[in-house]
């Protein structure tokens, strides 16, 4: 049934037919909780100082592969290690066990990310995979000593799964968040008393959804550029700068003193957060089967969805060009500055003042013009541009690829990566928002935590298979650590059609037409309740 041929009255129980209610409504304190969470989980624990320590750990327990296997450390002619049975590049081990924690993570999402849309225990989900993650970063405290780059792999691949995990479930809360707004809680009763059209409404919604997502991204970035500016303290209190030891047993603190800031951070929101009531398990189902059943109808319903598979097309594409352009990057960077805590603790605040100004200019642009959801995703692509169809975030990778045959460009120079810094955080920073919000505009509510998972899954799936197709290629090319920007332009280039292809007003008219064939199988019961929740993507 095309819910597009319903009149407006039947649109409307299809679209949300429970009354709102004031013990949901969400209150400025518990948003501004979500706010603070994100201050914590901000990365700098098991997405920045986690791999550079990692790779620290890796080149001092290294070897020159010109010279007999642990006779010469590693300097000018390359840094090897034996690793999964094969003798190998550090950069190149780097890749590839960011590939295996990565296929571990979407493994783990395909089982537990419908979890998150049944009952009213999600938030214990989030609060798990936090207190891990903080227990982890505690752990790197015990991992000083080169000899100990084993235990790193360990703690590496936990730390960017506990990380990616509690953001997966925290970003999906967002819609909710949202959808109970007072203001739009408002905007959805003159929607409903005709003071108001439909198409307003879901401009308003919108433009509400994008205003949380960058406040929430802004927030952070000002309390990133705090704490690491304290880490600047603790840094010189540390004389990290004195041995490769201090520096060394540096790493481990900033990780440590992040996931303490990460826990302090977490608190409001774990205290604060509604309780949201969430689905009835299907009949049939359980928890151990349900992520991989619904993952299933997802994909079943794909032709049904055609919108938002064809956003996850490109999700999946550009999240394998931006997510292993960055890993690359962030190797070649960490090589560049000798691993000084120092160095990479300047460059990130570079970055993170960057990515400040970049969030807040976007968000004012997409205010005061009210500009929707996509054209704005559209705008950002357009900045990370060099032509028409090609991101600009191709910059980026033309950049290295001129590095495969000159010694003078190509991420090779301390300048390059201060030059990086700022134009990643400027002009591609606010792809985070954009893109994650952008999930939320094509996906039904109902079972916003499936698809956000699902998406993440997908993510995660392009996330590892980049950078073991980058290891691979570093390998192959003689250890070459600039060859698999050649693999990343072309697949940024193809990625750009696909965002073209999105139309958001028909996805809309999809996810009610998904959300009116569930309902009619009782798949959107309200736990405690009788009425079938299927609040449509709209609203």
């Amino acid at each position: 049934m095309d819910t597009s041929e319903l009149s407006q009255q039947d649109r409307k129980s299809i679209e949300d037919p429970l009354p709102h209610s004031d013990l949901w409504t969400t209150t400025r304190l518990e948003l501004w909780s979500y706010y603070v969470y994100y201050v914590g989980n901000n990365g700098l624990s098991g997405f920045n100082f986690g791999p550079s320590q990692f790779q620290n750990l890796l080149f001092l327990a290294g070897y020159d592969p010109t010279q007999p296997a642990g006779t010469t450390p590693c300097g000018n002619n390359g840094c090897v290690l034996p690793y999964l049975g094969q003798v190998r590049d550090i950069n190149s081990i780097v890749l590839l066990t960011n590939g295996i924690s990565f296929a571990i993570q979407a493994i783990l999402l395909l089982f537990i990310g419908a979890w998150a849309d049944y009952g009213r225990w999600r938030p214990n989900i989030t609060i798990f995979f936090t207190l891990v993650a903080v227990g982890v970063s505690f752990a790197w405290l015990g991992v000083e000593q080169p000899s100990q780059w084993r235990a790193g792999v360990a703690l590496y691949i936990l730390g960017l799964i506990t990380y990616q995990c509690s953001l997966t479930f925290w970003t999906a809360a967002f819609p909710g968040l949202v959808r109970d707004l007072p203001e739009v809680v408002y905007s959805k009763n003159q929607f409903e008393n005709g003071q108001k059209s439909e198409q307003e409404h879901n401009r308003f919604n919108s433009i509400s959804r994008n205003r949380v997502s960058n406040i929430s991204f802004a927030v952070c970035s000002v309390g990133e550029i705090i704490i690491l500016a304290v880490m600047v303290g603790i840094l010189k209190g540390l004389k990290a700068e004195q041995s490769t030891e201090s520096n060394t047993k540096a790493f481990s603190v900033l990780i440590a003193f992040s996931g303490g800031v990460w826990l302090l951070c977490a608190l409001p929101w774990f205290l604060l957060e509604k309780r949201r009531p969430g689905l009835d398990l299907p009949p049939g189902a359980t928890l151990l089967t349900i992520g991989f059943k619904q993952v299933y109808i997802a994909f079943k319903e794909c032709m049904r969805l055609k919108q938002t598979f064809t956003y996850l097309i490109f999700y999946f594409l550009m999240g394998d060009v931006l997510n292993t352009t960055v890993t690359v990057i962030g190797t070649l960077q960490n090589s560049i500055v000798l691993y000084s805590t120092l160095d990479l603790t300047l460059l990130l605040i570079v970055g993170i003042v960057a990515q400040a100004l970049g969030i807040y200019v976007f968000w004012l642009v997409q205010k005061r013009y009210m500009i929707s959801t996509k054209a704005m995703l559209s705008f950002n692509v357009f900045w990370i541009i060099v032509n028409e169809f090609l991101d600009l975030h191709q910059v980026l990778t033309i950049w290295g690829l001129i590095g495969v045959h000159t010694d003078r460009f190509g991420f090779k120079h301390v300048w390059e990566i201060w030059a990086y810094q700022a134009f990643y955080g400027f002009l591609v920073c606010p792809w985070y928002a954009y893109s994650q919000t952008m999930i939320s505009e094509v996906s039904p509510l109902p079972q916003m935590f499936l698809f956000f998972a699902l998406f993440s899954v997908v993510g995660k799936t392009s996330a590892f298979i980049g950078p073991l197709v980058s290891s691979a290629i570093i390998t192959a090319s003689g250890n070459n650590d600039s060859m698999p920007f050649a693999f990343l332009f072309g697949l940024g280039v193809v990625s750009t059609l696909f965002l073209w292809m999105v139309d958001v007003d028909k996805s809309r008219i999809e996810c009610n037409d998904f959300i009116l064939a569930e309902s009619e199988r009782k798949a959107f019961k309200v736990t405690g309740s009788t009425m079938p929740r299927t609040s449509g993507s709209i609203l």
